[in-house]
């Protein structure tokens, strides 16, 4: 069978000339998102996160096995009832739209789904839930990075609950994880649990309540960042993207029957 077929939302339009020779913009996803999908055995479909109603979006993803959700800039604070605080940037209404359609439509499908970073804050916001949108610095939480910036990265050990999908996942309650990130996850949308916490109590991670729902996983870290190292924390975070595409190829499979 062939390899699974995996939705991937391209971050917003870029700029012209933004890549060198491209004068009329383009698309763009990180490649270590791509890498890590491809070490798993899985094809990446990237495509413009343009809005969609309900039904467009069921539609869209009915052509995959799989969805991924990427990091990038914040969702606007108005998607879950908040007025924006100065340190919100990089809002695009066209993604935001899209991928929180998208993860709607995920849940209602039974389509397998992998959210890192932002992909998780929007998991969390298509369910209902809110976000904190500025911990960087705050007192009493650790250093989770800075976004957007040039060795930004700061690495937190993150304490995963035993017996939820994502320790079955990684094949360990304890990982580090690669983090830069400014906001956080608050109040936790509607059907969804805290699958693991940093040692500050931030939320690292999310789930279904219901161990019977579609497979659903959103992390705070960047399991691409270190899933090609070769150490235990690099091959915990390897083991998620295969976990993911294990059960896109199983989505893939019943589909065909």
């Amino acid at each position: 069978m062939a390899a699974p077929l995996v939705a991937v939302p391209a971050y917003p339009r870029l700029a012209p000339d933004r890549v060198e020779g491209w004068h009329h913009g383009g698309l763009g996803v990180p490649l270590r998102y791509v890498d890590a999908l491809h070490a798993a055995g899985a094809r990446e479909a990237v495509f413009e996160p343009t809005p969609l109603d309900d039904a467009a979006a069921d539609e869209l993803l009915g052509r995959f096995d799989g969805l991924l959700l990427l990091g990038g800039g914040d969702l606007d604070p108005a998607t879950y009832g908040q007025a924006p605080a100065a340190t919100v940037y990089g809002v695009d209404a066209a993604r935001d739209a899209a991928e929180t359609a998208l993860a709607r439509a995920a849940r209602r499908r039974g389509l397998p789904c992998l959210a890192i970073c932002r992909g998780h804050q929007v998991v969390n916001v298509a369910a209902g839930g809110t976000l904190h949108q500025h911990i960087t610095a705050a007192p009493g939480l650790g250093d989770h990075g800075r976004p957007g910036t040039r060795g930004g990265a700061a690495l937190q050990s993150v304490a995963v609950t035993p017996g939820t999908r994502l320790a079955a996942a990684l094949g360990t309650t304890a990982v580090v994880g690669s983090c830069h990130h400014h906001q956080a996850v608050d109040r936790v949308g509607d059907g969804l649990v805290v699958g693991a916490r940093a040692a500050d109590g931030v939320v690292e991670a999310l789930e279904p309540a219901d161990p019977a729902a579609p497979w659903l996983v959103s992390v705070q870290w960047h399991p691409e960042d270190t899933a090609a190292d070769d150490d235990p924390a690099g091959r915990a975070n390897a083991a998620l993207f295969s976990a993911f595409v294990a059960e896109a190829a199983g989505y893939r499979r019943r589909q065909s029957e």
